[in-house]
């Protein structure tokens, strides 16, 4: 490890405003609002970035359809939701921004910004694309069948990409971007790019860059370390649901991080949501994989600071893996489902009557049935946890069927049967909802870094 030159920068400041897509669009607004005020009550020098995180593996094959179906989609769809409230107001106070919202066209995604900005009388930003993790073309199938052989036969391919880190973030941010478009690079590295730049860490500063990965886990889901998921009424109990905030780290030039939330909001940043955010995703705690290093949180303390105020410290960092993951989303076929209602005496006996019924109307498919309100959770694929399951006796059961099947027509035979479940019983079926979904299956593998053409460019005069 080259450890980075001493420096005495002002603590960086990153509020997250988005943990997934379709996540809250008005949660930008309070935590822009805070990081405002902290900037101006802060040390001279001192910075602040806003991140969204919007992409999953699924999010990604589906801006990748859309793309097709219109070359200047394929974006985040709520990026107009998520920006016009706040984006005038970051380039005022020189509030960068870090997404991964271009997903799988991060160009077009710089062009709506930049128009956006003219909508809004707003200063042109700099605006810099991240490139190189999108394997997706007929030019990449060849590296795709040399690292999967057999697996790819047959797969049409819809999306195929690395999980890049940072590097490319801090070097658009050293070349003065405003705003940083990426497609999927890894979760936490939209808040390690920010402390590289700020602090000048080098790409092999191991141990700060190990704090600032769990500093971006911390922050990557949104509003769940500030209560959202950990929210158990009765047991953990959580105030201002309703209006919860979203979570700002602070970080020091040696990567240690102190966790908050948006001044003025609901939710809660405590001991607990940390520790339970903090495992959140993190199968191995002495070694976290990363594209920008192996973070190590076996020696990780948790400290409460003060009210919605807890510090990280203990973590460790280790020299990052060879290769990035690989993503492979394929066409996998039609998933079929359909819902129906039974409430009253003996409505968990007709629930499985009436999936007795779909099992003998459609031979060739194979059924999911969930009882739910009665047998629902235990994935149930096979049907043996409902065959050793006896009628519990429940009084408001939704039968939900589902099948999966590589042909259209025959996946669509399910929905016309539950339908018909309305008057060919059993008894007193109501609510009947049908869908028809195409499916999408992943192939995962390891590709060497030298074989993904990672890169930036600041996109000048938008037009």
């Amino acid at each position: 490890m080259n450890p980075s030159p001493a420096t005495h920068a002002p603590s960086l400041l990153i509020g997250c405003a988005a943990g997934f897509s379709g996540d809250r669009t008005d949660a930008a607004g309070p935590v822009v609002d805070t990081l405002i005020t902290r900037l101006a009550q802060g040390p001279d020098g001192q910075r602040a970035f806003l991140i969204f995180e919007t992409l999953a593996e699924r999010t990604l094959a589906l801006a990748q359809l859309r793309r097709r179906a219109d070359p200047e989609s394929g974006y985040e769809p709520l990026l107009d939701a998520m920006l016009r409230p706040v984006l005038a107001r970051c380039l005022a106070h020189r509030i960068r921004i870090v997404s991964n919202f271009g997903a799988a066209n991060p160009r077009a995604a710089a062009r709506r910004i930049a128009a956006l900005a003219r909508e809004l009388g707003a200063p042109s930003p700099r605006i810099a694309v991240v490139e190189g993790d999108d394997l997706s073309g007929p030019a990449h199938r060849a590296l795709l069948r040399e690292q999967l052989g057999p697996a790819l036969d047959g797969a049409r391919v819809v999306s195929a990409n690395a999980y890049i880190g940072a590097e490319p973030i801090a070097a658009a941010l050293d070349a003065g971007a405003d705003i940083v478009v990426c497609g999927r690079v890894a979760d936490p590295s939209l808040a390690v790019g920010p402390a590289m730049s700020h602090f000048g860490w080098a790409a092999d500063d191991w141990t700060r860059l190990g704090r600032a990965t769990m500093a971006g886990h911390l922050l990557e889901c949104g509003a769940q370390v500030c209560g959202g998921y950990f929210a158990d009424p009765g047991f953990k109990e959580v105030p201002g649901m309703a209006s919860i905030g979203f979570p700002i780290a602070e970080i020091d030039a040696d990567g240690h991080c102190t966790i908050g939330k948006a001044d003025a909001t609901g939710g809660c940043v405590t001991e607990a949501t940390v520790k339970e955010q903090l495992l959140y995703e993190v199968h191995d705690p002495a070694a976290y994989l990363t594209p920008d290093v192996v973070a190590d949180i076996t020696e990780a303390e948790v400290h409460g600071l003060a009210a919605d105020r807890v510090a990280l410290s203990g973590v460790r960092g280790h020299a990052r893996p060879a290769q990035y993951k690989l993503n492979i989303c394929h066409e996998g076929g039609w998933l079929a489902e359909g819902e129906i209602s039974y409430a009253g005496p003996r409505a968990e006996s007709r629930a499985r009557l009436a999936a007795e019924v779909l099992r003998q109307r459609l031979p060739g498919l194979d059924l999911r049935v969930d009882l739910i309100g009665a047998l629902s959770i235990l994935a149930d694929d096979d049907g043996r946890a409902l065959a050793a399951t006896a009628d519990t006796g429940a009084r408001d059961v939704r039968l939900r069927v589902a099948a999966t099947h590589d042909v259209r027509d025959e996946a669509e035979r399910l929905g016309r049967e539950v339908m018909a479940l309305y008057t060919c019983g059993p008894a007193g079926g109501g609510g009947v909802r049908t869908a028809l979904t195409p499916r999408l299956a992943t192939l995962s593998c390891l590709l060497p870094r030298d074989l993904v053409p990672v890169r930036f460019e600041i996109l000048e005069d938008q037009p």
